[in-house]
């Protein structure tokens, strides 16, 4: 499966919750020394900014969360627990803080390069189920942090995919996350094996996605 055309970036200026409704069934690729990858996103949840306690910038501007505050169609990167990283696409308008975290997606693209990354997994559902597998198969880390996903030029695209029907998309809370627990920002399509499992946070530590 490819998809031809790259999202514009007036496209992806959107409200996180309209935006993470608009990614579903988009595909993100990456090239990599092997070749190129291509997931077809299936799961994701949306975070705003300083009105969503579980976001990454409600208390404000830092270096780590610059990036989500735009401009649009920027790709944040971040590191978690000290071994994993997780990826999001940025909305909004410039200068209002939103993103949307990228759970987890069916490879269409380069599934012998990820077979490879991914030996263990039990079929090509578990190729990139969950959010630290997704951004591990895909090659990105630090240093894509901030790439334009607009850019034909960019190592890492986001093209857009064919509409998901609305009766095949599911909403409910977010993962793990400790504050705002039952916000139902969290997107997916109905019976994809891609989808992660669902993990209620709260007060003990947990992953917290970005904003």
């Amino acid at each position: 499966m490819r998809v031809d055309r790259l999202f514009r970036r007036e496209e992806l200026a959107l409200d996180p919750v309209d935006l993470a409704r608009l990614l579903l069934g988009a595909v993100l690729e990456a090239d990599a020394p092997e070749g190129r990858i291509g997931v077809r996103l299936v799961e994701v949840e949306a975070y705003r900014g300083l009105d969503d306690p579980a976001s990454h910038c409600y208390r404000g501007k830092t270096p780590r969360n610059a990036v989500m505050w735009g401009p649009a169609g920027h790709l944040y990167v971040y590191f978690v627990y000290g071994m994993h990283f997780c990826a999001n696409v940025v909305g909004t308008e410039d200068g209002q803080p939103g993103a949307v975290l990228l759970r987890a997606g069916e490879v269409v693209e380069g599934a012998d390069i990820v077979r490879k990354r991914r030996p263990n997994a039990r079929g090509n559902g578990e190729l990139a189920k969950g959010p630290a597998i997704l951004t591990s198969v895909l090659g990105l880390a630090r240093e894509q942090n901030g790439l334009d996903l607009t850019d034909p030029g960019s190592p890492v695209r986001l093209r857009a995919g064919e509409r998901v029907p609305a009766d095949n998309v599911r909403t409910g809370p977010r993962v793990g996350v400790a504050m705002a627990m039952d916000t139902p920002w969290r997107f997916w399509i109905d019976g994809s094996p891609a989808v992660s499992t669902y993990r209620r946070g709260g007060k003990r530590r947990q992953v917290r996605p970005a904003g």
